[in-house]
């Protein structure tokens, strides 16, 4: 019997569907494999497939099993369609080799003809590594990558920290100029930031190729392709280089749940069917994307598709994944409307279990690459096993993504008032994670930023943001807000989970909401950027939230807190509004009340110790009103108990660190 029992032992009755997981997961490998290879060995479909500089010539191949007839155009040749046919080999792989090193060049731009279905269409390489929009005629075009010159990566010795704090970023959108910004930008601009501020780790959104800026990188069209509206592939290689050297690990955030439905830009209807990567008929259609669905039991999909996660490891050093819509993946419902209240709906029809098996693959291919790669679900189901290994019965990620943290908050700021706000329920959201499983714990990302949704600051502050930030204002909805947001940042980070994700300028209380440059905004950048200067203003008030957060970060990371995988509780009172948890040497007290402040509250402590104030959120360097004293607050022994008396001002939160006792 699988671990997976032992963690979750009400899923003895689904033993057969675990059985039938690990079965499906075994037997994949073995046709894939057929016990002589390493999925390590199988994903490197980049290296035979696309167009690659040979000894004295180039080739080019590509996999059309239904095509009539590929052929190959490009600046090379004027453009000429039918100059150059690429020959039929066996699978449905076509071929094509061009003498002379000079008959393509870096930058040339090709494409892909293909007969098919009686038709003759244009379409992009399907393993192109840069593809460019040409700014007269919109169209989209590959450019050839001369995978003959070499990076000079200098990150040959990088190891990431172990713990894990994500600063969750957007290239483009990340300069304060209204314009799309560029990897070099953000490696030389943005990532001293991250450094500065204790993240760690970097999980970049939108560089797989997407036809539209606004679709958030979501609507991949070249798989193997870095974005080309930050730069060259050359500059993405350039900003994980650099930030490797600064210590930072960076995550790409993957797209494998779904694909863009364009054919000239994108992978659908490349060789003339639909099923060539994706179901055929309704199946292959994402009913709320508007985007198709990979048919994950075809071993061509999974071998394009694994062989992309290598790819971007191998080419791009990155260290690891943040996969993307994972629960649509899993379900064939894609989890549209389903509540996920009962153990049958994990294991039913309605359970994709070829796209489980393909994840387990993943997870296995990735840790053959680098062992100590990280792996990130986006579910928001609650898959039991998502992030236990393969052989206890799991999939295989390092973590889950928290997704009820942020709608519980959104719940109780947003239904509730402040002194009906449930602690011992929010509390319980906190700890509510599986257990033996790695949860990234986070207020907001990029999710509650967007347009149609609230970042936490606005939705504390609203219309006052625009008013009353300045810091001779004492406006009470500010006040409130401002306390609040480094409450509840703290709460999540040290409650919440085994790792923590905040999204860029979100760490000061970025205002206003994400909204990309489209027809309906006249084509505007305004709100597709990062004011950064808002939080270097010493006249506002973002720059003592950005400075709590920094010292959040840097106290928690000191003291390694998620070694310690649940906190314990020490106190909770509802009818209070306290809670004071003790996690890896740190005692967190919150008294989110909004006007009840508290003396003499004893709060029990594991340790014969004293007690010191760590970090404070009333803080006057943090915009509090400077009520608590920093001084160490001894231990008292009562009937061979500790605890410690303090005081906690109404809508604060102090940490207390752990320390030796004082004669």
């Amino acid at each position: 019997m699988y671990r997976i029992f032992e963690f979750n032992p009400q899923l003895t009755p689904f033993q057969s569907d675990i059985d039938l997981r690990m079965n499906r997961y075994h037997q994949t490998k073995q046709r894939l494999l057929n016990g002589t290879m390493t999925l390590n060995d199988f994903a490197n479909a980049h290296d035979y497939f696309g167009i690659h500089h040979t000894d004295g010539g180039w080739v080019y191949r590509e996999w059309a099993p239904s095509a009539y007839q590929l052929y190959f155009t490009g600046e090379f040749n004027g453009w000429n369609q039918t100059e150059y046919p690429m020959k039929k080999l066996e699978n449905g792989i076509w071929e094509l080799k061009l003498e002379g090193d000079n008959a393509l060049w870096d930058g040339c731009k090709v494409k892909t003809i293909v007969d098919a279905n009686m038709t003759r269409t244009e379409h992009i390489p399907l393993y192109a590594r840069r593809v460019v929009q040409d700014p007269k005629t919109i169209l989209w075009t590959c450019e050839v990558v001369d995978d003959k010159k070499p990076f000079a990566w200098t990150d040959s010795n990088f190891e990431g920290e172990d713990s894990l704090y994500i600063y969750e970023a957007h290239v483009g959108m990340a300069q304060e100029e209204g314009k799309v910004g560029s990897y070099r930008e953000f490696a030389d601009s943005i990532l001293p930031w991250v450094k500065e501020c204790g993240y760690n780790t970097i999980q970049l959104m939108a560089i797989m190729e997407h036809p539209y800026y606004g679709s958030f990188g979501y609507q991949v069209s070249s798989f193997y392709a870095a974005s080309s509206w930050f730069g060259k592939p050359e500059d993405l290689k350039y900003l994980v280089n650099k930030a490797h050297e600064m210590g930072i690990r960076v995550l790409l955030d993957v797209v494998h749940s779904h694909a863009v439905k364009n054919t000239a830009e994108g992978i659908n209807m490349f060789d003339g069917t639909t099923w060539q990567f994706f179901h055929d008929g309704v199946k292959g259609d994402h009913p709320a994307w508007g985007t198709k669905c990979f048919n994950y039991g075809k071993d061509e999909v999974i071998h394009f598709l694994l062989s992309n996660l290598k790819f971007w490891m191998t080419e791009f050093h990155f260290d690891g994944f943040r996969f993307d819509g994972v629960t649509s993946m899993l379900y064939h419902d894609h989890g549209l409307g389903t509540s996920f209240d009962d153990n049958k709906k994990y294991f039913s029809y309605n359970t994709d279990v070829e796209a489980i098996t393909y994840l387990q693959l993943a997870n296995e291919l990735i840790r053959q690459v680098n062992p100590k790669a990280i792996t990130i679900a986006e579910d928001m189901s609650g898959m039991p096993g998502m992030c236990l290994p393969i052989e206890d019965g799991g999939i295989g990620f390092d973590y889950r993504l928290a997704m009820g943290l942020p709608d519980m908050w959104i719940r109780t700021v947003k239904e509730k008032r402040d002194e009906n706000w449930e602690i011992g329920r929010m509390w319980g959201d906190m700890c509510l994670r599986r257990p033996g499983e790695g949860t990234v714990a986070y207020v907001e990302s990029h999710d509650q930023a967007l347009v149609g949704d609230k970042t936490m600051i606005f939705r504390l502050a609203d219309a006052a943001m625009y008013t009353d930030m300045n810091r001779d204002c004492h406006n009470p909805v500010i006040d409130r807000a401002v306390a609040l947001h480094k409450m509840i940042r703290l709460f999540t980070l040290a409650g919440g989970g085994e790792a923590y994700l905040n999204f860029m300028g979100n760490e000061f209380g970025h205002p206003e909401w994400i909204d990309f440059p489209r027809e309906g905004n006249g084509w505007s950048f305004h709100y597709c950027r990062r004011q950064w200067s808002l939080y270097h203003n010493k006249l506002l008030k973002y720059g003592w939230l950005g400075d709590f957060d920094k010292d959040m970060i840097h106290l928690t990371k000191e003291h390694r807190i998620f070694d310690q995988r649940m906190a314990n509780q020490l106190l909770m009172k509802d009818h209070e509004q306290t809670i004071a948890f003790y996690r890896k040497g740190l005692v967190f007290a919150f008294n989110f009340n909004p006007v009840n402040s508290l003396t003499n509250v004893r709060i029990p402590v594991p340790n014969k110790a004293d007690y010191t104030v760590a970090l404070c959120s009333d803080d006057a360097k943090y915009g509090g009103n400077d009520l608590v004293a920093h001084m160490t607050y001894p231990v008292k022994e009562q009937n061979g108990k500790y605890s410690i008396e303090v005081y906690l001002p109404a809508r604060t939160a102090v940490v207390f660190e752990e320390g030796e006792i004082q004669n």
